[in-house]
């Protein structure tokens, strides 16, 4: 491989005004396709075969279709209403306020008309609940009457919007749907409104790429000495990113796509298309030292630094593809995106780069910047930090490792209590109408009455003498859970062969206790089903958190073992090694061990301060973690160790190799480790708390895999290891190819004078 690189470096060097015009076309027209035939995202985050569609089927065949409730796709809003401080709802002037509000609801044109909406109040006054209220009855009261745990202060009423679709909701829908509370408000009372009608789709601002790339052009300023190389990179960054995310925006023409997609795009795009741009410019700096001219030194550093980067590139994009096992769909397209993404950060680097180097040949670094510029890595006769460093760890290497893998285990230790969950009403701003909601309708009913588990029993295999004494079976057994607050009283179907019950738990939708619940209920089907020949299912949001929680859980094992088996194998290609591979596999485990406890620790359980309301992390987080920071450990164990090796090959002590590796690419690593740790990083900006929590834990997962991983634990083993750490058996040396990432044949060719663009490369 190293030879056909260093062909293409020379040719798109000499060629430039060849290829950057064809770039530049390639750029133009894919924006233009992408601006032209693209739809709008979906919104749609459904999770196909969850226990829960079972409920929405005995729905829809017993109570007329009434499962679009429960989609995650319905528009609905709950309005919670509160009384004034010192006061309740049935004091004569909030009442009629309350009666003013529906009746005005009733009215509205976006609400579905084919159920009227009846004041909380009056529902529990039918029922007796008010002049009489005897727990037997209100206890198992029907969920919008008036609430019980801050008696007669709280308020629900629940509306169906006729909207189609969530993603349809627009900014005058929403506005007009909050304000119809107004004179309700102006009255005295509390009105807040949560539901899906209430939710913003918040849209990335923008400037945390702005600010990565900001932190990326000051980082490489310093690592290069040089203004004009450190902006080359960042050129190459904004097409990279570019061309990828036209080609995801063509992608909506022909399919539907979710929105997170150029989300996890950007994050991908701009740290590779960097990172990539700065490890091949670096080396071409150091291959201007020592070749005689810059065409040569251009397709040399192609050769060795643009082999590693499309073997770094692949690992990314093998973790970002291997996505599509999870069997969810949204995560799917998020993984194509970001391979997208990865795939166009190699094909700029490899392409685009070295036609770059030969627009600005030798000037590129020029004029240095004095200062950062004094101690050159690619000058064998500075000394630098890196190289003190290595041979710190060179000296005492048990030292460094195990002082590492203690700070790690710490670091990990708080991963223990790991709670997942998806983002809802309780992970909202407080400032917000929905978290307001969630917090009065907590106040008047307890937290569990924002996460009610809809149970939907089907009686049709049922004798119909016994469905009453199955149902109430099915109740008491529900109602005699410990984590359940109280089950109400069943609504039975038209054709009396279906029934629905509510449970309200004691702890909120994403409370771990709440889904144990979940799967307790859904355990005692069998045993109710063999006596009643009854069947059902439960649905809801606290339902459908726990399944979405199982499904991803279940599959991070079986993903974590096809993405470490495919870069075990591509590792063992590239370094012609078995313990480096291993060593690279069980140091990343390290480090998201300690990755895990650190983002626990900051969201989770709100240590420090940095966040004022910690939330269980999203369900989806560990699974992306997994896959993003596994690719990108693999890219700094390429990028470093491929060096190492190289020094080795050509006839250094194992010791010495490292120290002499770590001197030459300890400053880009460090480089991109940080850029990416600043693009990452930025994200904790937005105001979605996914996207915050997101960017910690890359940036988090970086800065511990890079600077604790590759940099001390890998250094400290090759040293331990010696010879041993570039062992492999002969029969698998024999059937390996030899891809020759570290330049070897490149450099035995030239020795040979062996005019490598125009002779056939021969086979080893």
């Amino acid at each position: 491989m190293s030879v056909y690189l260093y062909r293409w470096g020379k040719f798109a060097f000499r060629r430039k005004w060849i290829v950057l015009p064809v770039w530049l076309l390639l750029f133009v027209l894919l924006g233009a396709a992408g601006a032209a035939l693209s739809k709008p995202m979906s919104q749609d985050f459904s999770m196909p075969e969850l226990p829960s569609a079972r409920a929405n089927e005995i729905l829809d065949k017993h109570f007329d279709g009434m499962s679009k409730q429960f989609s995650m796709d319905a528009v609905t809003g709950t309005y919670v209403i509160g009384a004034p401080e010192g006061q309740k709802l049935t004091d004569p002037a909030n009442r009629a306020a309350v009666d003013a509000f529906v009746a005005k609801l009733n009215e509205l044109d976006m609400v579905d008309k084919s159920q009227k909406l009846v004041s909380p109040i009056e529902i529990t006054d039918q029922m007796g609940c008010l002049s009489n209220p005897d727990p037997s009855t209100c206890s198992s009261a029907p969920l919008n009457v008036l609430s019980k745990t801050a008696p007669d202060t709280v308020g629900v009423v629940s509306a169906q919007f006729t909207i189609a679709n969530v993603a349809d909701v627009t900014d005058e829908q929403r506005d007009t749907a909050f304000d119809i509370g107004a004179e309700a408000r102006n009255a005295g009372l509390t009105v807040e409104l949560s539901g899906s009608v209430a939710m913003k789709q918040e849209q990335p601002s923008g400037k945390s790429e702005l600010i990565g790339m900001a932190v990326a052009l000051i980082v490489m300023v310093i690592a290069f000495g040089a203004i004009v190389a450190a902006v080359v990179p960042i050129v190459t960054a904004i097409v990279g990113l570019g061309a990828a995310t036209s080609v995801i925006m063509l992608g909506t023409s022909v399919m539907e796509v979710p929105s997170f997609t150029t989300f996890l795009a950007s994050m991908i795009g701009i740290a590779l298309s960097i990172d990539y741009a700065l490890f091949i410019v670096s080396r071409y700096k150091h291959e201007l030292v020592v070749r005689d001219t810059a065409e040569e030194a251009a397709g040399t550093a192609l050769g060795t630094a643009g082999s590693a980067v499309v073997f770094a590139g692949l690992t990314v994009i093998i973790a970002l593809g291997a996505l599509g096992i999870v069997g969810v769909e949204f995560l799917t397209f998020m993984g194509l995106g970001g391979a997208i993404a990865a795939a166009f950060a190699v094909l700029t680097a490899i392409t685009l780069m070295p036609a770059l180097m030969g627009a600005f040949g030798t000037k590129l670094f020029k004029p240095k910047l004095p200062i950062v510029a004094q101690h050159d890595p690619d000058d064998d006769s500075s000394v630098t930090n890196g190289q003190r460093f290595a041979k710190l760890i060179a000296k005492a290497p048990w030292v460094a490792l195990i002082l590492s893998v203690v700070v790690l285990g710490a670091l990990a230790a708080p991963a223990a209590g790991l709670n997942l969950g998806l983002p809802g009403d309780d992970s909202m701003p407080k400032t917000s109408t929905i978290r307001k909601a969630y917090d009065l309708r907590t106040e008047g009913f307890g937290e569990g009455s924002n996460g009610v588990l809809m149970v939907a029993a089907d009686l049709s295999g049922t004798p119909e003498g016994e469905r009453e004494v199955a149902v109430t079976a099915l109740r008491d057994k529900l109602a005699s859970y410990e984590g359940m607050d109280y089950v109400t009283e069943p609504r039975w179907s038209e054709d009396k062969q279906g029934v629905m019950l509510n449970g309200v738990p004691k702890s909120g939708p994403n409370n771990q206790d709440t889904k144990d619940l979940v799967a307790e209920a859904r355990g005692a089907e069998a045993e109710l089903n063999a006596q009643y020949g009854m069947e059902y299912g439960i649905t809801g949001t606290t339902a459908i958190y726990a399944d979405v929680d199982h499904v991803l859980l279940s599959k991070i094992l079986p993903y974590l073992a096809i993405v470490a088996g495919a870069a075990f194998v591509l590792l063992i290609l590239v370094f012609r090694s078995i313990l480096v591979p291993l060593t690279a596999a069980l140091g990343f485990l390290l480090s998201m061990a300690a990755t895990f406890g650190a983002t626990v620790l900051i969201f989770q359980e709100g240590a420090f301060g940095l966040i004022s309301d910690p939330q269980p992390l999203v369900s989806f987080l560990p699974i992306m973690l997994i896959g993003l920071v596994f690719g990108l450990a693999m890219d700094y164990q390429v990028f470093l160790v491929t060096r190492m090796r190289e020094e080795f090959v050509h006839g250094k002590s194992p010791k010495d190799a490292m120290v002499a590796g770590y001197h030459h690419g300890a400053r880009v690593v460090t480089s991109a480790a940080i850029i990416m740790i600043s693009v990452f990083g930025s994200f904790i900006m937005e105001t979605d708390v996914t996207a915050k929590s997101f960017g910690f834990a890359l940036a988090a997962g970086v800065a511990i895999d890079a600077f604790i991983v590759r940099m001390i634990i890998v250094p400290a083993l090759l040293v331990i290891m010696g010879k041993w750490s570039w062992w492999m058996p002969k029969w698998l040396d024999r059937i390996v190819p030899d891809i020759d990432v570290e330049g070897t044949k490149l450099e035995q060719l030239r020795n040979q004078h062996v005019d490598l663009e125009k002779q056939p490369v021969p086979v080893s």
